[in-house]
């Protein structure tokens, strides 16, 4: 007999290379194995014919290979691999772009089985980027691995019945990974350990988990293949249930320790305190400012510490917020950090603040990881001895030795950017400070259960008086010229627009080389009339200051840059925002570009120009942002497009590891366990049994740390 906490090393079947695979997916243990659920379930007892695919339907279909090979494109590094299949009543065309690699998997005459979305194309009938498995035997050859002796006749665990079809893992084909779960299950005792109390078991209606975890895997004869694929049969939702459960424990635990905790002294405010926070304001607060600075003040009121969450669309005012609340911290003696996720950013947040507080009495301070180390000792010497208020800074700012004399408050800007033990580290510096953390990346009311479900949320949705929506438009690569033409227009007009490019990580220098090239081509060939400027982020800090500065004052009409314009830029003359490769950016970001407009009197525009072929999703993403311009909505569509675990662009972002629920598709059911967990917390006979769960486990469980 194996028990949950067996490596996967000493299963039978696994050599060493099937291990490493393994746990480079993060599955070390059998509890691992076995909580990852497959991708879908195929009924293999009824494959589709090729003749009778349709358009817009998904289907699987068992056939052989005819022939495939590597095609290019008329853009450069962009190639499609391409695979002609039959079975008994036709061929059909598959295509796969820009994986070339596929040339060395796929041969003719091998068994294969396909799942995808079928369009009509030019071509024909064909599917695009098909999720694929090969039969034939051989491709299975592993030189290290000793052979699944026992392994089931193939026409009962791979055939002829519903089978989970598991994403391939390194070496390991979703065939082989079948026969090992299955080889597993075997193996495991009938009596494995229940976390579930058995009142929530009752309560919810959930069977028992082993049955449940046998069932997820290989399921009964005549269960709805429609309800494996949504994940809802009685097996999932019992296993999906017991991992929401186990997570919420762990927040609503979170925030009673938070709770319980109190600083040293909390704030008070006074006749002049109001009056000083008056002074800065350089405008008249929306009703949504009102609100949100008056839920602020009353948390720093109390003597337990503030954990809010500030979520406000692009342009609705979070700074002058959060420096409302830092002045009423530093009035009362205290310090702040204010804390942004790039240095670009951290740097217009400083220039800001030391604008809005020049008159004040209070000293502010940058520290970046930019800042010369003389400087920083400087800095780090007058934060200690309390002389300086406010520091404004990156990550540089949790990095030793940096200390305060009396850290108050904590503000993190864009903090779906930071790690968890970032954030720890930072608020570790005060004793019980207030934090306040923002996003202009509205989170959906299901990531926020989530990931934020020990912080209350304060949402800002109302633009400053005088905002005119933005108008949006798509366009080909091939009307280029149109949208050169509305440009000019606009600069004649005295109006000015940004041209951004796209900087992923995996062509950097090639697209920094893209972005330069385009701002030479603008400048010399297209509006050698105008004022071109360039900014990207190898630019040094100075030289960045003096071109984002130089756009700012109406020096350039045209500023060509890479995304570093994406969060916080502000200048109000700039009417239009052309997008290139638009098709290439995410969602959220694309709304982030388009807020850098229409920040001013006059009407502003978005244009988004594209390259063919678009993906499915890229049609979506561009529809989006065409069909509004409210960052909650686009939020909403994000997270369905791209899932939770890419809606923050980052692991490190504090988004839990969940290993089998999903917070969107799962909703209803989270919203289930989090009730479960605040009752079995409130009765004393099971609390302290699940607290010692959360106190032992669940931070390596889930990836996170006690942030409180």
């Amino acid at each position: 007999m194996i028990g949950l906490e067996t490596p996967l090393q000493f299963l039978k079947g696994v050599g060493p290379r099937r291990a490493a695979d393994l746990l480079r997916v993060g599955l070390a243990t059998v509890e691992d194995l076995l909580y990852r659920f497959p991708i879908r379930y195929e009924d293999r007892g009824s494959f589709a014919t090729i003749s009778t695919l349709r358009p817009g339907a998904s289907a699987s279909i068992a056939a052989e290979v005819v022939g495939c090979g590597v095609r290019p494109t008329r853009r450069p590094r962009f190639r499609i691999f391409e695979l002609l299949v039959r079975d008994a009543t036709g061929s059909l065309r598959a295509v796969f772009f820009n994986q070339p690699f596929l040339a060395d998997v796929f041969r003719p005459h091998q068994r294969v089985i396909l799942f995808g979305k079928l369009e009509l194309t030019s071509h024909g009938l064909q599917m695009q980027n098909p999720q694929y498995e090969i039969l034939k035997a051989e491709a299975d050859v592993q030189p290290d691995a000793a052979p699944l002796a026992a392994e089931p006749e193939e026409d009962t665990l791979h055939t002829g019945r519903i089978v989970p079809v598991y994403e391939k893992t390194g070496t390991l084909t979703p065939k082989m990974q079948r026969a090992i779960v299955h080889r597993t299950l075997a193996e495991v005792p009938p009596d494995i350990p229940e976390p579930l109390p058995a009142d929530v078991r009752a309560r919810q209606g959930l069977i028992d988990r082993r049955t449940a975890i046998h069932d997820v895997h290989f399921p009964s004869e005549g269960t709805a293949v429609e309800q494996l694929n949504a994940f809802r049969t009685a097996a999932h939702r019992r296993l999906i249930f017991e991992e929401f459960f186990l997570f919420q424990l762990g927040l609503v635990l979170r925030k009673r320790r938070a709770e319980a905790d109190l600083k040293p002294r909390s704030v008070v405010i006074t006749d002049e305190i109001r009056e000083a926070v008056r002074r800065i304001l350089p405008f008249r607060l929306t009703g949504d400012q009102k609100k949100v600075i008056f839920e602020i003040v009353k948390d720093m009121e109390r003597p337990q510490p503030m954990n809010r969450l500030l979520q406000g669309d692009v342009g609705s005012g979070k700074t002058i917020v959060a420096l409302m609340a830092a002045v009423v911290a530093m009035e009362n003696g205290f310090q702040v950090a204010f804390m942004a996720p790039t240095e670009i950013l951290a740097e217009q947040h400083f220039i800001t603040i030391r604008r809005l507080l020049e008159s004040s009495r209070f000293r502010i301070a940058l520290v970046t990881g930019s800042t010369a180390a003389k400087k920083r000792r400087e800095v780090q010497a007058e934060l200690s001895g309390g002389s300086i208020h406010l520091v404004v800074g990156t990550h540089a700012l949790v990095e030793d030795p940096v200390g305060f004399r009396e850290l108050g408050l904590v503000i993190i800007d864009e903090q779906h950017r930071f790690g968890v033990l970032q954030r720890a580290s930072l608020r570790s510096k005060g004793v019980h400070p207030d934090v306040l953390v923002m996003t202009a990346t509205p989170i959906p009311r299901t990531l926020a259960l989530t990931t934020y479900g020990d912080l209350d949320v304060s949402v800002m949705r109302e633009m400053p008086p005088g905002r005119q929506p933005i108008k949006t438009t798509v366009r080909p690569e091939d009307r280029r010229q149109e949208i050169y033409d509305f440009v000019r227009m606009q600069v004649d007009a005295g109006r000015q627009t940004y041209v951004i490019y796209p900087l992923v990580e995996e062509s950097e220098k090639v697209d920094l080389k893209a972005a330069t090239e385009m701002a030479d081509h603008l400048a010399q060939d297209i509006f050698p009339q105008y004022r071109v400027g360039l900014l990207h982020g190898r630019l040094k800090q100075d030289a960045k200051e003096r071109v984002m500065g130089a756009f700012a004052r109406g020096e350039f009409d045209i500023l060509v840059s890479t995304t570093v314009v994406e969060v916080g830029v502000d200048v109000p003359n700039a009417t239009v925002m052309l997008v290139e490769h638009a098709e290439r950016f995410g969602l959220s970001q694309l709304h982030q570009l388009r807020g850098r407009v229409g920040r001013g009197q006059h009407q502003s525009y978005c244009m988004l120009l594209y390259q063919y072929p678009l993906t499915d999703d890229a049609r979506e993403r561009l529809k989006a942002l065409t069909d509004t311009t409210d960052g909650f909505e686009i939020a909403e569509r994000d997270l369905a497009l791209r899932g939770p675990g890419d809606f923050f662009g980052t692991r490190q972002s504090g988004l839990p590891t969940l290993r089998v629920g999903d917070v969107l598709r799962d909703h209803d059911i989270m919203e289930a366990a989090r009730r479960e967990a605040v009752a079995a917390l409130d009765d004393e006979k099971q609390a302290e049994t699940l607290a010692a769960f959360v106190r032992t486990s669940w931070e390596q469980r889930f990836g996170l740390v006690g942030v409180g």
